[in-house]
């Protein structure tokens, strides 16, 4: 097996070059799947192996959306980071409940442009995020709309848990002593994809945090709110190329008793062309502007 660089645009695998659409629906003989599953502790840390083989797909398969081009689960904790283009979707699932996927956004051709969450809320004149918001940047365009929402609210001002924040209440672990039982952060969890692109501290910005309800008591504290119900759904359309950073970190709030450790479904799909009664260009006449300059931008790259 080896693998194909793609002709198609939509997508960039991020850690091994590109993956072929052909690969993906399995046209080679023997298609190879992989899926984490946990094996026997050793010398106190959990451990991890790999279990490939064509006997996978069929599972796979099951789950797979007529319309889907691109799936993977985000391990607990981890982080991801791909190039999604205009006209593309990614939904988005909890697959356990509790799950916290922080998120950044930038453009790929000028990274300077980023998601800019005061405006994205101001804008809209909301506080929480849900079906029908758009996320812009800071250059008042629109990187991607919430076209379907289960859950509905979403955390936008809360930032990132850190290294200190972890180990003052989980206790510190690191990978070189506990492999995959580690507990990393978010801020850290960032940096690493943000430096496959050139990026760094600098670059940071107010980040999401899908599937987190934050509350406020009288005296204007916030605090996380219940977890999230196993399966509540996301879905993000494109409306411009979109570098997309995440991680699967613990929400800075997160006052669990334990690290909390929930995978995320990701799936990228080919979003159906902007309806006239779109909900997100309906939402406000905000929303109507940041779409008109979505608009001008792309008669400028053609």
């Amino acid at each position: 097996w080896r693998r194909r660089r793609s002709r198609r645009p939509g997508l960039r695998c991020i850690g091994g070059g590109h993956l072929g659409f052909g690969d993906l629906f399995g046209k080679i003989p023997g298609f190879i799947k992989q899926r984490i599953v946990p094996a026997p502790k050793r010398a106190g840390a959990r451990r991890w192996r790999w279990e490939w083989g064509a006997e996978r797909r069929a599972e796979q398969d099951k789950v797979m959306s007529q319309n889907s081009l691109y799936q993977y689960t985000l391990p607990p904790a981890a982080h991801w980071s791909l190039r999604l283009r205009r006209g593309l979707q990614l939904t988005l699932t909890d697959l356990e409940g509790g799950a916290n996927l922080g998120m950044l956004l930038y453009n790929p051709e000028n990274p300077l442009e980023r998601y800019n969450a005061p405006d994205t809320l101001k804008c809209q004149h909301t506080f929480k995020l849900t079906a029908g918001h758009c996320l812009y940047s800071d250059m008042g365009r629109i990187f991607c709309s919430i076209i379907q929402d289960s859950l509905g609210w979403h955390d936008t001002v809360c930032g990132n848990s850190s290294a200190e924040q972890v180990a003052r209440q989980w206790g510190a672990r690191d990978y070189q002593s506990d492999r995959n039982d580690w507990r990393q952060n978010g801020r850290d969890a960032f940096l690493v994809e943000l430096a496959k692109y050139g990026l760094g501290e600098r670059d940071m910005a107010a980040n999401l945090n899908l599937f987190s309800r934050v509350v406020t008591d009288a005296a204007g504290n916030l605090s996380l709110d219940s977890a999230a119900p196993a399966g509540a759904q996301l879905t993000l359309r494109f409306e411009m190329d979109t570098l997309v950073i995440m991680h699967g970190c613990p929400h800075p709030l997160n006052r669990a008793a334990s690290y909390p450790r929930k995978p995320v479904h990701c799936e990228i799909a080919a979003a159906l062309p902007l309806p006239p009664d779109d909900l997100c260009w309906h939402q406000c006449e905000e929303n109507k502007r940041g779409f008109e300059n979505n608009r001008l931008y792309h008669l400028g790259l053609g």
